[in-house]
């Protein structure tokens, strides 16, 4: 089931918040979370009905081995908390192992002379890399003493399943929610907020991420040619980077989209997930980048990664080491693929660049360190959305001239572009997006607001009649169109 489907907001949402409100009047907080728990069980089913078991073995795991961890502490027995943890990180690691990287592992070992093993073809479980890094986080926080072991085991799964967050994050931390899931209260200001957030984060999604991604996915369409490179040929200058753009507006307003929309229903349960994007492709780095992007994702892999690992405080090559290995996992983390293996590598050297002598010089370019961001995150995601390296080299020479500005087959990029609805509406698409990439509606908003009273009401009542019409508008666009994926639904 995806945020973004007719039923999901007019039947399964609505029905959740009755059910959820109204067993908790006479039932209390443990109401409302047994029936948080049976929606996200449900949520989780309708889409994945054998793979919901897997989420129950990693919630059952991590809880008993919690419980043990907590229970060697106090007894100030070190190796066996050492050996729960190991069974904890084993267990979610292994689910990891067999249904995502399995058959990379297998197409690897192919490639050695003689080797001829057939691929396990495993579908993946969608939200598997979210829920599995959730629990493993909750399970190093019980063993370095930060949180102590839940004895809920209610609680404890409302935690992994919670549905706004189980499939594609944010993270969230147990750490974060920990108070709010024996103690919440609900406000209408809480509600009308959460509810605001969610409009904001449809609006993207299927206004702004599903027209960007139609035009993105029909210019990159390699299997109406003979070869990419014929494709590409096609393609051209103009239409490649029509093609790149759109791809990177798609990915961003696709996946903040969800985070807003988990967000916003966090808050009208009374839950507040932290941020997970802070408007990334106005950094003037790469590693402001990444403090911008996927918040969720890169403090966890800080924190438990890094940061063991010695982080900065040791000598610059075992630095250097420490950078390497961290973004050799992120790369792994988001595919089963090599390509993203070395987008995380791209980054990694980008990143050391920066820190040994390229940031101080960013500093005094206020302007071209903005160009110099953006140019190397788009063209990071030529590496992310390419199928292999042979496409990330075609794709590379289209865009930088190869094959001519217009392309130079029988299918012109005009052509192309045209064929992909290139057209007006999604021209203004694109110029909305690139306004709303950027923090300058809410500052605007911000400071009409502390003119005066009475111009922060009008703001605040012609926001909501636009978040109104862009409701209105998503929904029509729901009704009509059959365009809608969630790109890290498959992360």
């Amino acid at each position: 089931m995806e945020f973004s489907q007719l039923y999901y907001v007019f039947w399964f949402l609505p029905l959740f918040f009755l059910l959820y409100y109204l067993v908790g009047k006479f039932f209390g907080l443990r109401g409302k979370n047994i029936v948080l728990l049976f929606f996200s069980l449900f949520f989780y089913a309708w889409g994945e009905p054998v793979y919901v078991l897997l989420m129950v073995y990693s919630t059952f795991l991590d809880y008993f081995c919690g419980r043990a961890i907590g229970n060697a502490a106090a007894a100030g027995n070190t190796r066996r908390k050492k050996l729960f943890l190991g069974v904890s990180l084993a267990g979610n690691l292994g689910l990891l192992a067999v249904f995502k990287y399995l058959d990379l592992l297998l197409r690897t070992l192919n490639l050695l002379p003689f080797v001829n093993l057939p691929l396990a073809h495993i579908a993946l479980p969608i939200g598997i890399s979210f829920y599995t890094f959730q629990t493993m986080s909750y399970s190093i926080d019980v063993y370095r003493g930060e949180v102590a072991p839940q004895k809920n085991i209610l609680d404890f799964a409302t935690f992994v399943t919670m549905f706004p967050q189980l499939v594609a994050g944010p993270v969230v931390r147990y750490s974060t929610v920990e108070k709010e899931l024996v103690h919440r209260k609900e406000t209408l200001d809480d509600f009308a907020l959460g509810l605001r957030r969610f409009f904001i984060g449809l609006a993207k999604k299927v206004l702004i991420a599903n027209v960007m991604g139609s035009i993105a996915d029909s210019l990159y369409n390699p299997a109406v040619s003979s070869s990419v490179a014929a494709h590409l040929s096609y393609l051209g200058v103009l239409g490649s980077w029509v093609l790149v753009l759109a791809y990177t507006m798609q990915i961003y307003f696709d996946f903040s989209g969800y985070s807003d929309m988990a967000i916003g229903i966090g808050r009208m349960m009374g839950f507040r997930f932290l941020e997970n994007f802070n408007y990334p492709y106005i950094s003037r780095s790469i590693t402001e980048f990444w403090r911008r992007w996927h918040i969720s994702m890169s403090t966890f892999f800080r924190d438990y990664v890094y940061i063991p690992l010695g982080g900065n405080r040791c000598s610059r090559a075992r630095w250097i080491f420490n950078i390497i290995v961290v973004w050799f996992l992120t790369g792994l983390w988001h595919g089963a693929e090599w390509n993203f293996v070395l987008w995380g590598l791209y980054f990694a050297a980008l990143l050391l660049v920066e820190r040994l002598f390229l940031g101080k010089w960013l500093k005094k370019l206020p302007v071209l360190n903005r160009v110099y961001a953006l140019f190397f995150i788009v063209y990071g995601w030529v590496i992310f959305r390419a199928g292999g390296l042979s496409e990330i080299l075609e794709l590379t020479k289209a865009l930088f001239g190869a094959y001519g500005l217009q392309g130079n087959g029988p299918s012109p990029a005009v052509t192309l572009l045209s064929q992909a609805g290139l057209g007006t509406v999604a021209i203004l698409v694109f110029l909305v997006a690139t306004i709303a990439s950027t923090p300058i509606l809410p500052k605007i908003k911000e400071k009409l607001s502390t003119a005066s009273p009475r111009v922060a009401r009008t703001v605040s009542t012609l926001g909501d009649i636009a978040l109104l019409l862009l409701f209105f508008l998503s929904v029509a666009e729901l009704a009509i169109g059959s365009y809608n994926p969630f790109i890290y639904f498959k992360f």
